[in-house]
Parts: structure tokens; C-alpha cells; sequence
């Protein structure tokens, strides 16, 4: 299984980023996808995750109403859409994957797999 996470760049504060993850070796529609992020000095934390079919979402408080997780099974590919940036968002963005999960799990114990990570700078 590989995840292979892209879009990270350098933005100023209230900028926009796409993420995309693109999964291989794995029967995408049925995993839980998700992504935390880690900031330095900071623990991984979670931000977004979406169920099998993209019909749930659960997200961080600190990103409700400014990030957007979806995904398309077609393509293997979970993204995050990021709006109105801020400069606490800045952190090493990691997607994760966790295979037939009944629930939209939060922990990143619960995840299987994960990609490399995008790093995300928003300067102010």
C-alpha cells in the first residue's frame, strides 16, 4: 500500500491549498480515508476524515467551515481543500488510511496507513 500525498507549498494567510492523496495497492472504496498534521514541537493531530462512500465527514474544530475533505474512488484520490489559511495551520499534512472502519475514527492509532507527508507553510 502506498499513499502518496501532494499540494503542499507555501501560502500567506487567507490563501487557499488543495492536498490530494493518491492511494495505490489497495481497494480504495473500501478504506476510511483521513488526514492529521504536525506542526513542530507539536503531536500529530487530526483534522479531517471521510467514510468509504464520501457521504460523512468529521472535522477538527480548529478547520470546520474553512477546510473541505473529499474524494474520488475513481481515482484513488482523497483532497483536502483549504480555505482561509492561517499561520497555526502550518504543519507537516499526512493522509492516512484505515480499511472497512464502521465509525469515522479521530485517533491516529486507528489508521493503517500513511503517506509521506506535504509540508504547509501560511505566512502572515
Amino acid at each position: 500500500v502506498q499513499l502518496q500525498a501532494s499540494g503542499g507549498g507555501l501560502v500567506q494567510a487567507g490563501g487557499s491549498l488543495r492536498l490530494s492523496c493518491a492511494a495505490s495497492g489497495l481497494t480504495f472504496n473500501t478504506y476510511t480515508m483521513a488526514w492529521f498534521r504536525q506542526a513542530p514541537g507539536n503531536e500529530r493531530e487530526f483534522v479531517a476524515a471521510i467514510n468509504l462512500s464520501g457521504g460523512r465527514t468529521v472535522y477538527a474544530d480548529s478547520v470546520k467551515d474553512r477546510f473541505t475533505i473529499s474524494r474520488e474512488n475513481a481515482k484513488n484520490t482523497v483532497y483536502l481543500q483549504m480555505n482561509s489559511l492561517k499561520p497555526e495551520d502550518t504543519a507537516v499534512y499526512y493522509c492516512a488510511a484505515v480499511r472497512f472502519s464502521s465509525g469515522l475514527p479521530l485517533a491516529s492509532k486507528e489508521y493503517d496507513y500513511w503517506g509521506q507527508g506535504t509540508l504547509v507553510t501560511v505566512s502572515s
